[in-house]
C-alpha cells in the first residue's frame, strides 16, 4: 500500500485502496443494534452486547479516521478531490435538513391539522362528537386519551434560552477560529476552537439537566402523548447532532494542534464548521416552535 501511495500521481483523482473498515463497521453496528434490541427485551446478554458493539465502533472509527487523515496530510487530495468532498458535505447537510424537516412536519401537522380535527373543527365535527366529546384542542396536549397522564412543559426563558445563547456564542467562536486559521494565527485558532468545544459540552450538560427535570418533576416523558413524543424526538436528535459535532470539533482541534491545516488547505475544518452552523440553525427553529410558541 505504501508503494502504491508513493507512486500516486498528484494530478490524478485519488482513489483509495480497498478498505476493511466498512465491513468491520457493519458488523459492529449489527452487534450494537442486536444488543440494544436484546437489552430492551430484558435478555441477560443484551447490555453487554450493546456496549461491546459501541466499543467496536469507537475503535473502528478511530482507525478509519486515522487512515483518511494520513491520506490528507500525505498530499493525495487535489482540487478535484476537494470539490468532491465539498459536494458530498453539501448533500449530507441537505439530507440532515430533510431529516429534521420530517420531524418539524410531524409537529406542525399535529398542531395545525390533527389536533383541531380531534377538537371538532372543520371535517372533524363527527370525530369529536362520537369519539372525543368534550376534548379541547389546546396545545400542548397529550391527546384526547391523555396518554402518559398530566404533564408540565419546560419554560422557554430558562435553560432553553441559556442553551440558545450558548449555541449562538459557539457559532461566533468557531467563525473567529476559522478566520484565525486563514490568517495563520495559530494561538487564536486553538483558543477559540477550544472554546467552541467547551460551549458544545456545556450545551449538552444543560440539556441533560433539562431532561432529568422533565422526567423527575414535570412528568414530561417520551410517552407523554403527541407533545412528549415530538418534543423528545426533536430535541433528542438535535442533542445527538450536537454530540457528534462536538466530537468532530474536538478531533479538528487536535489536528490543528498538530499543524495539519494551512490557510489554503483546511476543508475538514470548514466541513465541521458548516455542520456546526447547521446545528445552530436547527436549534433556533426548535427554540421558536417547540419552546416559545
Amino acid at each position: 500500500m505504501a508503494q502504491a501511495q508513493a507512486a500516486h500521481d498528484p494530478n490524478a483523482y485519488f482513489v483509495p485502496h480497498h478498505s476493511r473498515w466498512p465491513l468491520f463497521a457493519s458488523v459492529a453496528l449489527f452487534v450494537t443494534m442486536a444488543g440494544l434490541a436484546s437489552w430492551f427485551n430484558e435478555a441477560s446478554y443484551g447490555k453487554t452486547m450493546f456496549f461491546v458493539g459501541i466499543a467496536g465502533m469507537i475503535v473502528i472509527l478511530f482507525k478509519w479516521f486515522a487512515d483518511v487523515i494520513l491520506e490528507s496530510v500525505s498530499g493525495y487530495y487535489n482540487k478535484q478531490v476537494d470539490s468532491s468532498f465539498r459536494m458530498g458535505m453539501v448533500w449530507f447537510i441537505f439530507s440532515e435538513v430533510m431529516f429534521f424537516g420530517a420531524f418539524f412536519g410531524a409537529l406542525f401537522y399535529a398542531r395545525q391539522y390533527a389536533l383541531p380535527w380531534l377538537g371538532g373543527e372543520g371535517d372533524g365535527v363527527m370525530t369529536n362528537a362520537l369519539l372525543w366529546d368534550g376534548f379541547s384542542s389546546a396545545w400542548p396536549t397529550a391527546g384526547p386519551g391523555q396518554v402518559g397522564g398530566h404533564f408540565q412543559t419546560i419554560p422557554a426563558w430558562g435553560l432553553p434560552l441559556l442553551n440558545t445563547l450558548i449555541l449562538l456564542t459557539s457559532g461566533v467562536t468557531v467563525t473567529i477560529a476559522h478566520h484565525a486559521l486563514k490568517a495563520g494565527h495559530r494561538k487564536q485558532l486553538l483558543v477559540f476552537l477550544g472554546l467552541t468545544v467547551l460551549l458544545g459540552c456545556t450545551f449538552l450538560f444543560f440539556q441533560v439537566e433539562e431532561y432529568i427535570h422533565a422526567y423527575t418533576e414535570l412528568n414530561l416523558t417520551l410517552g407523554s402523548g403527541i407533545y412528549g413524543s415530538t418534543f423528545f424526538m426533536l430535541t433528542g436528535f438535535h442533542g445527538a447532532h450536537v454530540t457528534l459535532g462536538t466530537i468532530m470539533l474536538a478531533i479538528i482541534w487536535l489536528r490543528c494542534a498538530k499543524g495539519h491545516f494551512s490557510k489554503d488547505d483546511h476543508f475538514a475544518f470548514e466541513a465541521v464548521a458548516w455542520y456546526w452552523h447547521f446545528v445552530d440553525v436547527v436549534w433556533l427553529g426548535l427554540f421558536l416552535f417547540v419552546y416559545v410558541l
